[in-house]
Protein backbone atom coordinates (compact mmCIF):
# COMPACT_ATOMS: atom_id res chain seq x y z
CA UNK A 1 0.00 0.00 0.00
CA UNK A 2 0.91 3.52 -0.72
CA UNK A 3 0.03 6.65 0.25
CA UNK A 4 0.77 9.82 -1.76
CA UNK A 5 0.80 13.13 -0.38
CA UNK A 6 0.38 16.74 -2.36
CA UNK A 7 1.00 20.07 -1.13
CA UNK A 8 0.54 22.68 -3.38
CA UNK A 9 1.23 26.21 -3.14
CA UNK A 10 -1.13 28.50 -5.11
CA UNK A 11 -1.36 32.56 -5.72
CA UNK A 12 -4.81 33.60 -6.25
CA UNK A 13 -3.23 37.00 -8.40
CA UNK A 14 -7.18 38.09 -8.89
CA UNK A 15 -9.00 37.84 -5.37
CA UNK A 16 -9.49 41.21 -3.57
CA UNK A 17 -10.89 39.21 -0.65
CA UNK A 18 -10.96 35.74 1.10
CA UNK A 19 -14.22 35.58 -0.17
CA UNK A 20 -13.54 35.73 -3.53
CA UNK A 21 -10.46 33.39 -2.89
CA UNK A 22 -12.76 31.00 -0.92
CA UNK A 23 -14.77 30.84 -4.47
CA UNK A 24 -11.56 30.01 -6.32
CA UNK A 25 -10.45 26.99 -3.68
CA UNK A 26 -14.20 25.52 -3.37
CA UNK A 27 -14.24 25.50 -7.21
CA UNK A 28 -10.62 23.68 -7.42
CA UNK A 29 -11.68 21.85 -5.04
CA UNK A 30 -14.42 20.54 -6.23
CA UNK A 31 -13.25 19.76 -9.49
CA UNK A 32 -10.56 17.64 -8.10
CA UNK A 33 -12.76 15.66 -5.50
CA UNK A 34 -15.50 15.34 -8.84
CA UNK A 35 -12.78 14.03 -10.96
CA UNK A 36 -10.57 11.73 -8.63
CA UNK A 37 -10.22 9.66 -5.37
CA UNK A 38 -8.20 12.66 -3.49
CA UNK A 39 -8.95 13.87 -0.39
CA UNK A 40 -8.26 17.62 -0.17
CA UNK A 41 -8.05 20.55 1.83
CA UNK A 42 -6.71 24.32 2.78
CA UNK A 43 -4.07 23.26 5.22
CA UNK A 44 -2.31 27.24 5.92
CA UNK A 45 -2.56 30.98 4.46
CA UNK A 46 -6.61 30.63 5.37
CA UNK A 47 -6.39 34.99 5.96
CA UNK A 48 -3.96 35.63 3.22
CA UNK A 49 -6.42 36.69 0.52
CA UNK A 50 -4.26 36.16 -2.80
CA UNK A 51 -2.58 33.03 -1.65
CA UNK A 52 -3.32 29.61 -0.66
CA UNK A 53 -2.00 25.96 0.64
CA UNK A 54 -3.83 22.90 -0.40
CA UNK A 55 -2.84 19.47 0.59
CA UNK A 56 -4.24 16.36 -1.03
CA UNK A 57 -3.75 12.44 -0.33
CA UNK A 58 -4.64 9.64 -1.93
CA UNK A 59 -4.14 5.95 -1.19
CA UNK A 60 -3.23 3.13 -4.15
CA UNK A 61 -1.85 -0.08 -4.26
CA UNK A 62 1.08 0.61 -5.85
CA UNK A 63 3.40 3.88 -6.29
CA UNK A 64 3.07 4.17 -10.12
CA UNK A 65 -1.00 4.56 -9.67
CA UNK A 66 -0.29 7.02 -6.36
CA UNK A 67 1.74 9.12 -8.44
CA UNK A 68 -0.10 9.09 -11.41
CA UNK A 69 -3.40 10.30 -9.63
CA UNK A 70 -1.60 13.05 -7.64
CA UNK A 71 -0.13 14.56 -11.16
CA UNK A 72 -3.22 14.49 -12.95
CA UNK A 73 -4.97 16.37 -9.81
CA UNK A 74 -2.52 18.78 -9.91
CA UNK A 75 -2.31 19.48 -13.81
CA UNK A 76 -6.10 20.23 -12.76
CA UNK A 77 -5.29 22.82 -10.35
CA UNK A 78 -2.65 24.43 -12.44
CA UNK A 79 -5.85 24.66 -14.94
CA UNK A 80 -7.01 27.06 -12.35
CA UNK A 81 -5.21 28.66 -10.61
CA UNK A 82 -1.17 29.73 -10.72
CA UNK A 83 0.88 27.04 -8.68
CA UNK A 84 3.92 28.20 -7.21
CA UNK A 85 5.55 25.22 -5.68
CA UNK A 86 4.44 21.74 -5.42
CA UNK A 87 5.95 19.06 -2.80
CA UNK A 88 4.85 15.66 -3.12
CA UNK A 89 5.96 12.52 -1.22
CA UNK A 90 4.98 8.85 -1.88
CA UNK A 91 4.98 6.75 1.21
CA UNK A 92 5.13 3.03 1.16
CA UNK A 93 3.06 1.38 4.14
Amino acid sequence: MVVGFLKIRLAIRGARSLKEKRQVLRSVKDRVKSKFNISIAEVDHHDIHQSALIGMSVVAADARHADSQLQQALALVSGHAEVVSVDMELLNV
